[in-house]
């Protein structure tokens, strides 16, 4: 009787817990389809100055230093195959996914222009085949000691350039040649005037005078028909290469490239629409 009684009681103990935690594990499923119900897995619920990222982008450069130098930005190499193939490699994985986009995602881009009207549902394409002498089969020019470095605008979701198409106002601070550019525009082709400015300089006089002549390519900004972004399938950000013609062998060069808009504010030390990295080439 004492061993019919207690495998009864083991029997409602065993039935109480199954019940309890089948209706705990119901409970915890229904209140996370109810929760991932007012999740929206394409557009963040906190945006721009109201999230961490905020709503001043920043510019960032390739081929960086290799992780073990995580605090490093200098790019320093030696005219030899075996030297430079390191910085050439990590350009070859940055830029793969613009030299072989993902097909899945064909269907979504096309070729954009300063004309190209807004498409939530398109993306514009990024063409880097002709970028000479910064591609690939030409080892980005490393091999000649006149090395192409690719800059990036850091994606934030929504964000727009406001950008300085009014050549009257242009910042006290922006560099002249940049300012005579934007000027150059405006008489030739004034709808490129909406575009995000690059400018990259020599941080001191001597950096000034070892840094040589700068070619922007394919051009002197990104464009603002990459804007907005809106985690729209097949997007890339868009980048543009900075070909240093002839930089001075044998001696550490600093450099700072910015980005320009109205609404893009310069912080060095928080590296806040703007970039420093050093170059050295033996």
């Amino acid at each position: 009787t004492n061993i019919r009684m207690n495998r009864k009681y083991a029997a409602k103990i065993l039935l109480f817990y199954v019940c309890f935690y089948t209706g705990l594990i119901s409970f915890f499923f229904g209140l996370m389809a109810l929760f991932y119900q007012t999740i929206d897995f394409n557009t963040p619920k906190w945006q721009q100055t109201s999230s961490l990222i905020g709503s001043n982008p920043g510019l960032g450069f390739r081929p960086m230093p290799p992780e073990s130098h995580v605090e490093s930005t200098l790019i320093w190499y030696k005219m030899t195959d075996s030297n430079y193939a390191a910085w050439t490699t990590k350009l070859d994985d940055f830029l793969k996914p613009y030299r072989e986009p993902d097909p899945q995602y064909e269907s979504f881009v096309q070729n954009c222009d300063y004309d190209t009207a807004d498409n939530v549902d398109r993306v514009c394409k990024i063409d880097i085949s002709a970028w000479t002498p910064c591609l690939k089969d030409a080892n980005y020019n490393y091999h000649t000691g006149a090395p192409c470095i690719f800059l990036k605008l850091n994606k934030i979701f929504g964000w727009m350039p406001e950008f300085y198409n009014d050549t009257e106002h242009l910042p006290v601070n922006m560099p002249q040649d940049l300012k005579n550019h934007i000027n150059d525009e405006k008489k030739h082709n004034p709808k490129a005037l909406n575009t995000v400015w690059v400018s990259c300089e020599g941080e001191n006089p001597a950096d000034v005078e070892n840094i040589g002549s700068i070619q922007y390519i394919p051009r002197r900004g990104f464009p603002g028909y990459y804007f907005p972004y809106k985690n729209q399938k097949g997007y890339l950000s868009p980048i543009i290469a900075i070909w240093f013609e002839k930089p001075a062998s044998g001696v550490l060069i600093n450099i700072e490239c910015k980005a320009w808009a109205h609404n893009i504010q310069h912080d060095r030390a928080e590296r806040r629409g703007s970039v420093h990295f050093e170059l050295m080439i033996d």
